[in-house]
């Protein structure tokens, strides 16, 4: 009596670590992780930047959320950053962004590990007080039990003037003495998730 009762607990106890991923949020690993941009200038210049403090969730019905600490802006060049930080995104009053979307997890919690799974939908960019859709193009990987990652297969392309930014980029241009920046910025991202 106790030894079947003790293997029923077992069982129970096994079944339900491996149903914990399905159930638990996924929270995202910001070392791991990375939101990059590039910007154009001058006609044929271009730069990879990137923000350098991430913080995510993926909740359990799928909802994914973002948020981009824009404070953390990092081109490699300090007196650009604090520009970008004051002029461009006016940090002061808007200090974050974000990206949500709505993601069916079922197919990726039944990826076998390394498998991929190919994703179109849409993301809602929310950026200096203006809200945007677009669509994206995603790779979704299952690393292992408790983690995925999902990479742009292609780069989003936001346009400043649709977040009121036009103005930001032509006080930077005049700033820096340039003759043009481009107001697209493709923007990629790998963003690895983790079970808790």
């Amino acid at each position: 009596m106790f030894k079947r009762s003790f293997s029923h607990a077992v069982a129970t106890l096994l079944l339900a670590c491996a149903a914990l991923p399905a159930q638990a949020n996924w929270y995202l690993d910001g070392e791991s992780s990375r939101l990059s941009f590039i910007s154009s200038k001058n006609g044929n210049v271009s730069e990879v930047q990137r923000f350098l403090v991430l913080h995510g969730q993926v909740q359990p019905k799928g909802m994914v959320r973002l948020e981009v600490e824009l404070e953390s802006v990092n081109s490699g060049i300090p007196l650009r950053d604090e520009r970008m930080r004051a002029e461009l995104f006016e940090i002061k009053q808007f200090a974050d962004a974000s990206i949500t979307a709505q993601l069916d997890l079922l197919p990726i919690q039944d990826l076998a590990n390394g498998a991929q799974l190919e994703l179109r939908l849409p993301l809602t960019v929310d950026l200096h007080g203006k809200q945007q859709v677009y669509q994206a193009e995603l790779l979704a990987t299952r690393l292992d039990e408790r983690r995925f990652q999902v990479v742009t297969l292609e780069p989003v392309v936001l346009h400043a003037a649709d977040f009121d930014l036009a103005p930001g980029l032509e006080k930077l241009r005049k700033q820096a003495g340039l003759s043009a920046i481009s107001l697209a910025v493709p923007v990629s991202a790998v963003l690895i998730f983790t079970a808790r």
